[in-house]
């Protein structure tokens, strides 16, 4: 039998071990979940790299294209090399006597510390899962949203491209310092008459001489252009250059151990007294002056320094931590290569700082730390050409790595589709990002252009601070959900370690410059801003939907069941969206509702939930009711309104209604005004079956506890742009705990209704005092706050009626409506009637016996009749019109109620009938 079987050889493929799957093989979950992909058979990959966000649940991991680096020369040599830069060389020493030895050890700390607490939070996430290119720009917008992760990823590439200027122009002076004939333009000379050394100022004069702006420009430009060339060739040739810039920097690196263990020799300046106790005493404390823009104390120069300022200095001198994630999709396994790489770059970098800030300490004396640039040349073992070239290979392999990584980035957020103006700048899988390397190399040449080093470095220090507090922000805000998918690899990890991170961040951020702080929010800000605009919609799982869904759920409990106190009561309208077929059918909604829909809330805010019932069996029409509920989704977001979509399939509109009014909706939170036109088209041949389900709705609400909104000449229903003027008239005939006066507030508050004044008419009898009523309402308005004319009118009873008529008075011209409806009442009831005898049963309408009182019937007539009357009497020019619903009679035939209402509505162009339920919607009390 197995081998006659075609199908079972399709499912197992041929292989014996294969057969146990048979029986799932006729599953749906099949071709979802990947059941075809385990039995060894082939699944196409998915064209867009958003859909290759999910690849690795279905077919394993992407097909691996392009040269792929493990965890040292895939993440630890390129942070090694950006850490490495600059700063160490030329600056390092100047602020060791700065601040002292005491204070550069808790400057390094301090820095390193956020340095390390972001590596900390930057493994947790990249060990959470599957990582594409991007660094922390996919893992900021995967934990934090699109909108947040394409505001800071920018940054961050701005920063890395800023900063790739930074290490062309140092390696650029120390070549001029070292080689001065090189020089195309005149040397900058500074003379300093005096300087202040440990407080006290020292009479002579010192000559301090700089390159050439000029040349620090040409020449900057000249090594850009130059490592574009190489950032062209790819990965895969940095990575073969790389080592031959970091070898020479690390024998540089024990150059300067060794000539500061022998210090001084016989051609040493006198300040470099070698490691003495005496020098390092004299060094341990702070000594922060003025200095000229060379760095040379001044007394009258214009720079001040504190320790803040160092801060700003220093800084970018642990900045590199992201270089290895910036190369994420060039690493064979970026779960272990990442945190690995990354940490020990960190720790193996800061570790040699606070070294060098006890060696130079001890080294020479604090004159000789402020005014020797190049203090690490001089003591160098065994010349400062060592050093020079250590310096220049440093910057410039640090300045490599910047544009390797930056380019990379911006391809990432181009790739993610998310603002349309980045399109220029996307790559096919495999390739290089060649445009995205040209822009950035427009905005390193524009930087040099500038060519001062000390405006550049606070710049690039927000930039990537703003980029290490989104990390640690989005570790922090995924550890404390702890969402089920939330299982990083890396261990050692918490919240609280996170918190910390982005806290050290913020506080360098101010303590740097408040100005540049405000300045590269703002950008941050105006970024997520154009992008929350212009940006295309993604859903990327990111920790706010989370924090959102938590938050609802932590919010439906602290709700409770415990109904509403009506200072806190909202309206949640449910939208009937088709009741009566009227619209075509590729149309979800009437166009109208909607702008209904948001005249019930209060400037916008609230839920609405639009539903829409299909006849039929739901095994049939799921599918069906699936598009529809998209249309309807789609219909939602175009007009603006907030609210959801839902579709019921039941064997008919009354059972679906049935359902919905029983179960949609969770604790407080269900909707509590149900909202649908009124049926004007009911009289058509086609459509006999609207009178009963009409009234069934309005019965399901009654018992259900549901108020209750039928609009009237809804094609007519103003949108925003439409202001009306005149009144909005309220016909308050029954208690109904303050839903009409509340609906009428609301029309008040949209631009449409502005304008309009309210008015309340009470409807009194004859023997009614009016003057009692009219006081006791203004009384029930003034209490609840709401401006409104009361009018009292008075209306004629049944038995007054029947009085006038067997007297002979005149009837006035609406009574032709009366008559009418009188007569197609009895034309019904005769074939009831008729119905009921031959079937010999009792009267049956719909399956369920009703009972006809004939007085009963011209009473409800009547009532209607005068209603009417009134309203065209006082409110023909109204706005809208606002009048309780009557409720259906018991055991009364639909038709009947229908013809009632068809009276009351009768030449009124827009109305809202409205039927509160039991408990107020409004109250007294502050």
């Amino acid at each position: 039998m197995r081998e006659g079987s075609p199908d079972d050889h399709a499912t197992s493929g041929g292989s014996q071990g294969d057969s146990k799957l048979e029986l799932f093989g006729f599953d749906s979950l099949v071709n979802i979940l990947g059941l075809k992909s385990m039995t060894g058979e082939q699944i196409q990959a998915p064209s867009s790299p958003r859909d290759g966000e999910d690849v690795a649940i279905t077919i394993g991991r992407p097909k691996e294209t392009g040269p792929k680096f493990g965890t040292m020369m895939g993440v630890f040599v390129p942070c090694l090399q950006n850490i490495l830069g600059i700063i160490y060389y030329i600056r390092f020493t100047w602020i060791v006597g700065m601040a002292g030895v005491w204070q550069s050890l808790v400057l390094v700390s301090f820095c390193g510390a956020c340095t390390f607490l972001t590596g900390i939070s930057l493994s947790a996430i990249a060990t959470n899962g599957a990582m594409k290119g991007g660094g922390p720009y996919y893992l900021i917008g995967r934990a934090l949203g699109p909108e947040v992760g394409v505001s800071i990823g920018l940054c961050f590439f701005l920063g890395n491209a800023v900063a790739g200027s930074m290490y062309v122009l140092g390696a650029v002076e120390t070549f001029l310092d070292a080689v001065p004939s090189a020089g195309l333009f005149q040397k900058s000379v500074t003379v300093v008459n005096n300087t202040l050394v440990n407080g006290t100022e020292t009479a002579g004069t010192s000559t301090i001489s700089t390159p050439s702006l000029h040349d620090l420009q040409v020449y900057g430009v000249i090594v850009t252009i130059l490592l574009c060339f190489i950032v062209f060739g790819g990965v895969k040739i940095i990575n073969k250059v790389a080592p031959a810039f970091l070898i020479p920097v690390l024998f540089s690196l024990l150059c300067i151990y060794l000539g500061v263990f022998i210090a001084p020799r016989h051609n040493a300046p006198k300040g470099i007294t070698g490691l003495s106790i005496t020098t390092f005493k004299d060094n341990w404390g702070s000594e922060y002056q003025r200095t000229n823009n060379a760095g040379v104390p001044d007394p009258s120069g214009s720079i001040y320094w504190d320790f803040n300022a160092l801060v700003g200095l220093f800084f970018p001198a642990v900045t590199g931590i992201m270089a290895g994630s910036n190369r994420s999709a060039s690493l064979k396994d970026t779960q272990r290569s990442i945190p690995i790489g990354t940490l020990s770059a960190t720790l193996t970098t800061t570790a040699m700082y606070l070294f060098s800030v006890l060696l130079f300490g001890a080294l020479a004396t604090r004159e000789e730390l402020l005014t020797d640039r190049l203090l690490t040349a001089t003591v160098a073992w065994p010349a400062p050409a060592v050093i020079y070239i250590g310096i220049i290979l440093s910057t410039l392999g640090a300045a490599l790595q910047s544009l390797t990584g930056a380019p990379r980035l911006l391809a990432a957020i181009a790739n993610d589709d998310i603002l349309p103006v980045l399109n220029y700048f996307k790559v096919s899988e495999g390739s290089e990002p060649h445009a995205a390397t040209l822009f950035t190399a427009f905005i390193c040449i524009c930087c040099v252009v500038i060519g001062n080093l000390d405006l550049i470095t606070p710049t690039i220090t927000m930039f990537f601070l703003l980029c290490y507090a989104g990390v640690n922000l989005s570790c922090f805000l995924l550890d404390l959900l702890d969402a089920p998918s939330w299982r990083p690899r890396w261990k050692f990890h918490h919240w609280s370690l996170s918190l910390v991170g982005a806290l050290l961040c913020v506080v360098i951020m101010f303590l740097i410059s408040w100005s540049f702080t405000v300045v590269s929010l703002a950008l941050a800000s105006l970024i997520y801003y154009y992008v929350s605009i212009k940006g295309k919609a993604g859903d990327w799982g990111d920790g706010f939907k989370s924090a959102y869904f938590q938050l609802a759920l932590r919010s439906l409990r602290s709700l409770g069941a415990n109904q509403v106190h009506p200072k806190n009561w909202y309206p949640i309208p449910l939208i009937f969206c088709r009741p009566w077929g009227k619209l075509p059918e590729n149309v979800p909604c009437h166009p109208k509702l909607a702008d209904f829909a948001n005249c019930m809330k209060k400037k916008g805010r609230g839920m609405s939930i639009f539903v829409s019932i299909i006849d039929g069996d739901y095994h049939e029409l799921a599918e069906d009711a699936k598009t529809a509920c998209r249309q309807l989704d789609a219909y939602i977001d175009y007009k603006r309104c907030e609210g959801v979509a839902e579709i019921i399939v039941a064997p008919t509109m009354s059972d679906g209604f049935r359902s919905i009014v029983q179960t949609m909706g969770l604790g407080n939170l269900k909707p509590n005004i149900v909202v649908m036109r009124y049926p004007e088209i009911w009289r058509r041949e086609n459509l006999t079956q609207i009178p009963s389900t009409f009234v069934s709705i309005i019965n399901d609400c009654i018992i259900a506890n549901k108020a209750v909104v039928i609009v009237k000449g809804l094609d007519e229903w103003p949108n925003e742009y439409q202001r009306q003027y005149g009144t909005i008239d309220l016909y308050w005939i029954v208690r109904d705990g303050g839903l009409m006066l509340l609906l009428s507030q609301l029309l008040l508050t949209k631009e449409s209704f502005e304008s309009c004044k309210i008015q309340v008419f009470c409807i009194s009898e004859e023997d009614t005092d009016a003057e009692e009523l009219k006081a006791d309402v203004k009384k029930f308005l003034y209490d609840l706050r709401m401006q409104a004319e009361v009018i009292v009118v008075t209306m004629k009873s049944w038995e007054s009626h029947m009085e006038s008529s067997s007297t002979g008075a005149q009837q006035d011209d609406s009574h032709e409506a009366y008559t009418s409806a009188q007569q197609r009442i009895r034309t019904y009831l005769d074939e009831m009637k008729e119905t009921a005898q031959r079937e010999r049963q009792p009267l049956m309408e719909n399956g369920r016996q009703v009972v006809v009182n004939e007085q009963k019937v011209d009473k409800f007539l009547y009532t209607m009749l005068k209603l009417n009357s009134t309203i065209l009497r006082y409110s023909r020019m109204a706005a809208v019109v606002l009048v309780s619903l009557p409720p259906p009679p018991l055991n009364h035939p639909s038709y009947f109620y229908m013809e009632y209402m068809d009276l009351l509505v009768e030449n009124v162009p827009r109305m809202l009938i409205v039927r509160g339920y039991t408990r107020d919607v409004v109250t007294f009390f502050t």
